[in-house]
């Protein structure tokens, strides 16, 4: 995927962009260009992270930041793009963490010819994404974590115990 091409101005070149009352802005121009939305967006429905996005741009992220909160029409492009590959990896997070079934094909010999057989095949649970899921969804019944408490489920009560190794068995004499 290309950049996409705008005017005169290679893609490396600063856009002018004229500040609020016509008059051209104060310091460095800026390279953002309304078409970069659209390319943005497609390049985000393929599974491009911010990071990706920035890098085809030749921007930094930090710009890719200023240029999502400066423009609207930018950011709500970046959202849909970001949309169908989110339910994608959403979905595939739930069958990881229920399991699932696809149809496949094994291939057997049976005296040296060829023999296509339709399989079922079954992919178990994985009870790690299970766990991770469920501490998400209801952190207050599968968080990992433990409330200690005193006596009777009353408040901690803290001790502190100091030992003196090798002391002096008389009063005044100094230890090896």
């Amino acid at each position: 995927m290309d950049l996409p091409e705008s005017g005169q101005d290679g893609p490396n070149e600063p856009a002018s962009t004229p500040a609020p009352d016509g008059q051209h802005a104060i310091g460095r121009p800026t390279k953002y260009r309304p078409e970069y939305a659209l390319f943005a967006q497609q390049l985000c429905e393929q599974g491009a992270t911010d990071a990706d996005v920035a890098h085809v741009l030749r921007i930094d992220r930090s710009t890719l930041y200023e240029w999502l909160a400066r423009y609207p029409d930018f950011r709500a492009a970046l959202r849909l793009g970001k949309a169908p590959a989110n339910l994608r990896v959403a979905r595939a997070f739930y069958e990881r963490c229920t399991g699932y079934e696809f149809e496949t094909e094994k291939v057997f010999q049976y005296m040296g010819q060829p023999v296509r057989i339709k399989h079922t095949e079954h992919v178990p649970a994985d009870p790690s994404a299970a766990f991770n899921w469920l501490c998400n969804r209801e952190p207050e019944q599968w968080r990992n974590r433990r409330e200690l408490t005193g006596a009777d489920g009353g408040p901690l009560e803290l001790k502190s115990v100091i030992e003196f190794v090798d002391a002096p068995d008389e009063p005044g004499a100094v230890s090896k």
